[in-house]
């Protein structure tokens, strides 16, 4: 085992313990570790993060589920629209795009840059959420109950982000479960870990249609992830998960411009 082998299984640790402390969040560095230090390529790499973000949110289901802060009911009813659109999106949509998306003079934009560029995207947009850290007051989401069919298309909208970047999506689908459902914050919290589950694992049955699959590594990297997932689970009633968070907002932000520095300026 190399020493980059080691710094990426020790990665796979602390990414663990960051969604164990956190209760998510920590997912998104998986395909940077997987791109930038283990040299997968982005379509691998996107593949591998969703097993390892669904693996790791069913252990994080489980411990929310004993909490009582899990909706199974609601959880399956949302996440129709939002896995029909993942595998799709994995099995169809990635494979299938054009090795080189814009070839202009001076600039030319592969697949693999626009899979980079669009991740790091989403990337900021979920610093920027970790960053205000401002916590939802009880009248936060009191809306009417929205159409379903508004539901399915928010569904199928995060659906296809979440495969296209193989992350879990949960700060998508947190303030999605809360204003259709009116599901309380903590539960809503709970209940998208399911549709993170369901999603990322049938996301990744579409890559196992299109890609080989080193299977030796994504068990040994997912039980890294694991163990620091009950790991963090176990330091979080020590930790100020608030303060914690912000810090993590600013190193995802850190993150997303380095990717973006990285694959379009080189």
């Amino acid at each position: 085992m190399g020493y980059e082998d080691l710094l990426g299984y020790g990665g796979a640790l602390a990414i663990g313990m960051i969604i164990g402390l956190l209760g998510g969040g920590g997912s998104i560095l998986t395909v940077p570790l997987l791109v930038y230090l283990l040299h997968f390529n982005p379509v691998t790499a996107t593949a591998y993060s969703l097993f390892v973000v669904g693996i790791s949110s069913l252990f994080g289901t489980v411990q929310k589920y004993r909490k009582g802060l899990v909706d199974i009911k609601t959880g399956l009813a949302f996440c129709f629209p939002s896995f029909m659109a993942v595998y799709l999106s994995r099995r169809y949509l990635v494979p299938y795009l054009p090795e080189t998306i814009v070839d202009l003079p001076g600039f030319t934009m592969s697949k693999e840059m626009l899979i980079m560029v669009f991740f790091a995207a989403v990337m900021f947009l979920a610093s920027l959420s970790m960053i205000r850290n401002k916590k939802p007051s009880a009248n936060t989401y009191e809306h009417e109950r929205q159409p379903y069919y508004m539901t399915f298309i928010q569904g199928l909208v995060i659906g296809v982000i979440t495969g296209f970047i193989g992350a879990g999506g949960g700060f998508l689908y947190v303030p999605a479960l809360a204003l259709w459902a009116k599901l309380p914050i903590k539960t809503a919290v709970g209940t998208s870990l399911v549709i993170v589950t369901i999603n990322s694992l049938v996301g990744f049955s579409g890559d196992m249609q299109t890609l080989s699959i080193a299977w030796d590594f994504l068990l040994r990297f997912s039980a890294f992830t694991i163990t620091g997932t009950l790991i963090g689970g176990m330091l979080s009633q020590y930790v100020p998960a608030q303060s914690l968070k912000k810090a993590f907002g600013v190193l995802i932000l850190l993150m997303s411009f380095f990717i973006i520095g990285k694959e379009v300026l080189n």
